[in-house]
């Protein structure tokens, strides 16, 4: 029995799919104009979590995740659109074949970062320009049924139509405050949102004038074209839920007059000085980043396996070397030699883990069991190694293969390992002196040198 936070209301709720065996999961995914830092990373990391933990139980998941590719020429419910502000930053021209140069390189970056994190790619990865037909004809929709109308500026959706507007919580409901910039004299409701926005200049083409589709019309045309007017479960970032998310909802229920989703999942921030990492604030860290301060992308998967989804998280380089010396000695522990089919796990451990993971993808008590188990005097070496990489389906960690060594103390291992060869012995000790100082050991083996952290 697998129980879910579910936002929409608030509440532990048992997990009960709409389809037996079968789970539909929808991920709002990254707007492509520039790195995606290591905050963004964890709300792509919680969707495979969830995807990791259905299969893991036996179940066949589609998932999706969006790109959002293309602006809207203007200012939306965040602001300055990101595409518009990303080819400024870039001093690209402002057209449709800029964007597409833009959000296409990024788009490359991120499934590389995913990867990376070892993330499992999504069924399918639906790009928000190629989806704009599809926009039109929901919004169509909402215009005949009376949920539409038309200012200057755009294509509004009436809020007051919806008598459970914003039931997903957080919703203000003082005006100014509803939208984040700021009063539109034009709009029935300041809580109204656009569904199309006008741009004489740029654009495609629709039965209203050329412009773009609003930002939340995009993941309902997208979620319900793949998965169906009714899924089981929604993820994102907490910070979607008041407003992106409640927009989803209302448009998508409105439209079609049945339950958008069942289940709603949000993953907290990731704080820099207990701060949200965030672009705007200046303090975002990548993944490249990571990696070029000598640690495995890995070793902040793990990190963030170490708190429960919905808590923030506080990020610390101590906190990511502590990561990395544990994910270090699980990969230390596994020897790469013994056979990977065969052998029997315990079903003593493997009980207690699902139980954790059960627990509203309780991560935190799933590593516990992971340790106790490798502290269990009881069980046999080679049933802990096939018990973890079973535990790995979920965890993700890549246990099966050699654990990551620094591009740096590699190099080092490589020149030593020709001076010994040479015979030059000062040299190569040296050099072992040099990797011991980055904080390596290294042994010689039988099958060659081994790298360890100390």
């Amino acid at each position: 029995m697998i129980r879910l936070h579910n936002t929409l209301g608030n509440k532990i709720e048992e997990f009960v799919p709409i389809k037996t065996g079968f789970v539909g999961m929808y991920h709002c995914g990254p707007t492509v104009y520039d790195f995606v830092h290591i905050g963004n990373l964890r709300a792509f990391f919680t969707a495979d979590l969830v995807r990791r933990v259905f299969e893991y139980e036996g179940y066949e998941v589609k998932q999706i995740m969006n790109i959002t590719d293309v602006g809207i020429g203007g200012d939306n419910d965040e602001g300055e659109d990101k595409i518009i502000k990303g080819l400024k930053r870039e001093g690209k021209n402002i057209s449709l074949e800029s964007m597409k140069e833009l959000s296409d390189f990024y788009t490359e970056r991120f499934k590389e970062d995913i990867n990376k994190l070892n993330i499992k790619t999504p069924d399918v990865l639906p790009k928000a320009s190629e989806h704009i037909t599809d926009d039109i004809e929901f919004i169509k929709i909402l215009e005949e049924k009376g949920f539409a109308y038309k200012t200057s500026d755009g294509i509004y959706f009436d809020t007051s139509k919806a008598s459970d507007y914003g039931k997903l919580g957080g919703i203000n409901e003082t005006g100014e405050s509803s939208s984040r910039i700021g009063l539109n004299s034009e709009k029935k409701n300041q809580k109204d949102f656009a569904l199309w926005k006008f741009n004489s200049n740029l654009g495609y083409p629709s039965p209203w004038g050329q412009g773009f589709p609003g930002w939340h019309i995009e993941c309902s045309a997208m979620s319900t074209k793949y998965l169906g007017n009714t899924f089981d479960i929604h993820t994102g970032g907490i910070d979607l839920a008041p407003i992106h998310h409640n927009n989803e909802i209302v448009q998508s229920e409105s439209a079609h007059g049945k339950e958008f989703a069942h289940y709603w999942l949000h993953n907290g921030f990731v704080n820099v000085s207990d701060t949200k990492m965030a672009k705007s604030e200046g303090n975002f860290i990548t993944l490249k980043t990571i990696e070029e301060n000598g640690f495995s992308p890995l070793a902040y998967r793990y990190f963030l396996l170490g708190s429960h989804y919905r808590t923030p998280t506080n990020f610390t380089w101590e906190g990511l070397q502590s990561a990395q010396n544990a994910l270090d000695k699980l990969k230390n522990f596994m020897d790469l030699s013994f056979a990977s089919v065969g052998q029997p796990i315990s079903t003593e451990y493997k009980k207690l883990f699902l139980e954790g993971l059960e627990n509203d993808l309780n991560t935190p008590e799933a590593l516990a069991v992971v340790w106790n188990l490798l502290k269990d005097n009881n069980v046999d070496v080679a049933t802990k190694r096939f018990t973890l990489l079973d535990f790995d389906k979920v965890l993700g960690l890549k246990l099966g293969e050699k654990k990551y060594i620094p591009e740096d103390v590699q190099k080092l291992a490589d020149e030593r390992e020709i001076a010994r060869k040479n015979k030059d012995f000062t040299k190569a000790d040296e050099l072992r002196k040099q990797i011991e100082d980055k904080g390596y050991t290294l042994k010689d083996t039988e099958n060659g040198p081994v790298l360890s952290l100390k």
